[in-house]
């Protein structure tokens, strides 16, 4: 049975605690909006975010600078070579007085999880974490254990040409929901950036903005908002195109679609909207799209990318009409 969209008091509360953690999060990532927009739609949908880049540009202080916005459990993962899969999920450990095994949790537990340079570690380790995000749950012996709500998984890696690194396997990319890349920042953000840290830690000093269970609760109104007929139409065209592309040896999973229309929601959410639009889906189509494609020989000769032709994409797909009316909509500032 539908749910009913949300309500505009359940709108102007997910409107305003996200320009609160927007607020945030922009003091220590500063220049960068579209970037913590993105990180937010990820959070509202309940996704898992890919933070790729070179070292040094910020990827780790945006995971760390989220995590700190939400009175929650965070777990902490530093990824090396010799990581194994149970420093991720726990072990039992046996209890010389009562005669049992006692499950030790490992830091997967954790309502955010912060991943540090992921593809340092084996493709048996990080595929520890498949059962983790898309399951929410963690199976150890032979006992599942369900894993906190809202689980949120916001991984870093360094380009797979550095030394010392495993590319992800495709199975664990298309776990994640979204894929950024950091970038170098502007000229003025960077001179910002030098006086804000020249003497202190900007991220000391953020303060929580929400917690947990009413993050849980905007998920929830998240997913309720509606998706038009036209709407989910197109998200399955842009994904079926990735399929049949000439330039890609591997297209997109209908796991893409799914996570391509909940991304959207958490866009036009944000928004101050009770429905979809198809620029919410054209916003959001290449980071959540290209991670999870693998290019075809002639591509990789010709120095064409996943994202490029993914931009290609939206903009030969038609656009579904008619368009919904919108409601007048209340920007993230």
């Amino acid at each position: 049975m539908l749910q009913a969209v949300p309500t505009s008091s359940e709108l102007d509360d997910l409107v305003q605690t996200m320009q609160r953690m927007s607020a945030g999060i922009g003091q220590v990532v500063s220049g960068r909006p579209e970037l913590v927009q993105t990180t937010l739609a990820v959070l509202l949908a309940e996704g898992h975010l890919l933070l790729e880049d070179v070292p040094g540009v910020g990827k780790t202080t945006l995971a760390k600078a989220l995590a700190r916005s939400i009175d929650c459990q965070v777990g902490r993962i530093q990824f090396t070579p010799d990581l194994l899969p149970s420093d991720l999920t726990g072990v039992n450990i046996f209890r010389s007085q009562t005669h049992e095994f006692e499950f030790r949790p490992g830091p997967v537990f954790a309502h955010i999880v912060i991943g540090d340079e992921i593809n340092r570690a084996s493709p048996k380790t990080q595929s520890a974490l498949l059962e983790c995000m898309q399951e929410a749950q963690a199976t150890v012996d032979g006992h599942s254990y369900p894993l906190p709500r809202p689980f949120l998984v916001v991984a870093t890696q360094n380009p797979v040409e550095m030394e010392g690194t495993y590319p992800l396997p495709e199975a664990q990319r298309d776990r994640f929901m979204a894929r950024l890349t950091v970038g170098y920042p502007s000229i003025e953000s960077e001179l910002g950036m030098l006086d804000m840290q020249e003497s202190s830690d900007p991220l000391v000093d953020m303060r929580p903005v929400t917690d947990a269970a009413h993050v849980a609760r905007l998920v929830d109104t998240t997913r309720r908002l509606y998706a038009a007929p036209g709407v989910k139409r197109y998200v399955v065209d842009l994904v079926t195109a990735t399929r049949e592309d000439q330039g890609l040896r591997l297209g997109a999973s209908p796991r893409a679609a799914i996570q391509l229309l909940r991304a959207a929601k958490g866009v036009a959410a944000m928004a101050g909207r009770d429905h979809v639009l198809p620029d919410d889906v054209q916003q959001l189509a290449e980071p959540v799209l290209a991670h999870r494609l693998l290019p075809s020989t002639e591509s990789r000769l010709s120095g064409r990318g996943t994202d490029a032709i993914v931009r290609d994409i939206v903009a030969r797909i038609p656009l579904p009409t008619p368009v919904p009316a919108s409601r007048a909509s209340r920007a993230i500032g």
